[in-house]
């Protein structure tokens, strides 16, 4: 019989806890849904008000892995959604408001995606995210060289950058900002990625070519497109291990000398809030949102 679970006064069915979703270190769903009523508080901000994509692996990350966007179907009606804007028509998402709600998504065995804007005025982005992805033989260390001449460049624009892991092999620069739409924020995160490959050539890259890829960081800046989505902070990734998309210190970037300082699992993630508490915070601050130009 598949257990009952009551999370604020919502009864959840939570089911295969004892499956085990990542062979690699025996991690099992209980152990997932474990971790994220765990880490809820800090993760909950991040995931307010924005609609949500799924990146679902039912089976573990070598199983079948597939988005979907729309409610999906035995959605408890408790569960928040909302009409967003889609070039091929309305649609209708989940937006995680609550730790039950949180809890109900995890035992779908998602990553969590969400975009850089808010149901509440979806023309407007109040994120900037660059994605900074590295193409072996380059690592997360090469990463972190990139990140902070952005870090710099974006400071000159009076904005302000906040890292966290991608969860998989790269890092994410997240900046809040006010007063542009998402057509103008994507134009600016890519002059950005432009600039930063003319200033290290041999290191960046700006276009997505294959073939230009390796040994290179691409800077991927389409992510702040209305339409795209980034792993969430504190998301769980469908990798090998539990891996997770970290909030790390710029001193942790700036000393980064190999690919396991900035390799983080479910199980190192509580300590890391118990130490910093949550290193995003700040983009929650409409106060420290910077102006885009």
């Amino acid at each position: 019989m598949t257990p009952i679970t009551e999370v604020e006064g919502r009864r959840l069915a939570l089911s295969n806890l004892e499956k085990v979703l990542y062979p690699a270190t025996g991690f099992t769903k209980g152990e997932v849904l474990h971790y994220y009523a765990t880490v809820a508080d800090a993760l909950l901000p991040h995931l307010r008000d924005r609609p949500l994509s799924f990146l679902r692996y039912p089976d573990g990350p070598d199983g079948q892995i597939f988005f979907a966007k729309n409610v999906p179907p035995g959605t408890p009606e408790w569960v928040t959604t909302a009409e967003v804007p889609r070039s091929e028509g309305p649609a209708r998402m989940v937006v995680v408001q609550d730790l039950a709600s949180l809890v109900w998504a995890a035992n779908l065995v998602t990553e969590f995606h969400t975009p850089q804007w808010v149901i509440q005025d979806p023309q407007t982005a109040d994120r900037l995210v660059l994605d900074l992805d590295p193409g072996p033989p380059a690592t997360v260390v090469e990463c972190c060289e990139a990140a902070v001449w952005l870090r710099e460049r974006l400071a000159a624009d009076g904005i302000e950058a906040w890292p966290k892991t991608s969860g998989s092999k790269g890092l994410h620069l997240l900046a809040a900002v006010r007063g542009a739409s998402s057509e103008r924020v994507t134009e600016y995160a890519k002059q950005l990625a432009v600039e930063a490959e003319r200033a290290m050539p041999r290191l960046v890259l700006h276009r997505m070519t294959r073939s230009l890829r390796p040994g290179k960081v691409f800077v991927d800046w389409s992510q702040n497109a209305a339409r795209k989505t980034t792993a969430t902070p504190y998301t769980l990734r469908a990798r090998a291990e539990p891996t997770v998309s970290a909030p790390v210190t710029w001193e942790e970037v700036e000393e980064c000398r190999s690919v396991g300082t900035l390799t983080f699992t479910a199980s190192g993630i509580a300590p890391r809030l118990q130490g910093f508490g949550d290193l995003l915070a700040p983009l929650l601050d409409a106060g420290r949102a910077g102006a885009v130009p």
